[in-house]
């Protein structure tokens, strides 16, 4: 049997910049108890994207029934000069707070609120949005649809100057290096605050090597040095990596490595087939279960562990398909 299986790519390809960007913001507080006036909400679950009807007896979130095309004129308008709105705080859920502008109900994403700690504990974080519940927010739109009752706003950016976001938009270009803070680490990526404007790192531009999760990487208020790697301006959104900072390790592997030679390495992921080493950042070999030792063994996990320091010896390199196959019979 081949010793340079490698394990299929199981990281999704980045999500199209103008499909379900700023969605994603909203992930969070899916399916999450709504609460108002800082009691928990007896009327069930609602989808933080605010498109379920499960709320019996409320409005809908993002847009009342009877909230008038005036209002929704009036709020573009809003958004179009950049202005800042002093709007109150009327309820949370997991995902962020619900404000009221007229006849319009909005939502700002707990990612996009100044102050907000920095924490995975659901505990403190479902406190924090409950605390603020009855206050008024210095906000600014970052996106309005009428057709999908949807009116996003952000503390983050009515910090920021009027027309700063714009600017940011004309002035950066793919390829710029630029700093951000990291706001808010999702399954698919991190986001990143510009200066008022967020982009998006996607987990597959994370690194050259495996990420399990952006958080094994990044933290919320992180600064960072990001590379750009695209920009929609007319939706406003920028795609981001982290990666793209640093040379590509697989460019260059046949210069650094050869067949037989015997290197140092740390395990980082056991299956069925064998187990996963990287021997530098980003550069990741497969141990065939083959390879792990000599006679018979239930699973791979017998032989090692994550996190396993190992020395292996080179037996294949395939720096175009990405795949470097190695062995723990180093005397062989």
């Amino acid at each position: 049997m081949s010793t340079n299986i490698q394990r299929q790519d199981v990281t999704p390809p980045p999500p199209p910049l103008e499909e379900g960007y700023w969605s994603a913001l909203l992930q969070e507080g899916e399916f999450a108890e709504v609460a108002t006036n800082g009691h928990e909400s007896d009327h069930g679950k609602v989808s933080a994207r605010f498109t379920s009807t499960a709320l019996d007896g409320m409005t809908h979130l993002n847009g009342q029934p009877n909230s008038t095309e005036h209002d929704w004129q009036d709020i573009s308008l809003i958004m179009h000069d950049d202005n800042v709105v002093e709007l109150p705080v009327i309820g949370y859920n997991r995902g962020g707070l619900l404000v009221e502008w007229r006849s319009l109900h909005g939502f700002v994403p707990a990612s996009q609120l100044m102050d907000f700690p920095a924490t995975a504990n659901g505990i403190a974080r479902r406190n924090a949005l409950m605390d603020m519940v009855g206050q008024k927010l210095q906000l600014r739109v970052i996106e309005l649809s009428h057709e999908q009752n949807r009116l996003i706003l952000s503390e983050r950016a009515a910090r920021v100057q009027p027309g700063e976001r714009a600017d940011i938009l004309r002035r950066l270009k793919p390829g710029d290096s630029v700093s951000g803070i990291v706001t808010n680490l999702c399954d698919f990526g991190a986001f990143v605050d510009l200066g008022g404007l967020e982009g998006l790192v996607h987990i597959s531009e994370l690194s050259w090597g495996r990420v399990g999760h952006p958080a094994d990487m990044l933290h919320r208020g992180q600064e960072i040095h990001i590379h750009v790697l695209d920009i929609d301006r007319e939706a406003g959104r920028i795609a981001l990596s982290l990666k793209r900072l640093h040379p590509d390790p697989w460019a260059t592997v046949t210069e650094r490595y050869e067949v037989g030679q015997v290197v140092e390495g740390t395990i980082t992921n056991v299956v069925d087939f064998g187990a996963f080493a990287c021997i530098e950042e980003g550069l990741e070999g497969l141990i065939h279960v083959s390879e792990l030792a000599e006679g018979h063994f239930l699973h791979p996990r017998n032989v090692v562990n994550e996190g396993q320091q190992i020395t292996a010896r080179v037996l294949s390199i395939d720096s175009h398909a990405r795949r470097l196959g190695l062995s723990l019979r180093v005397s062989q």
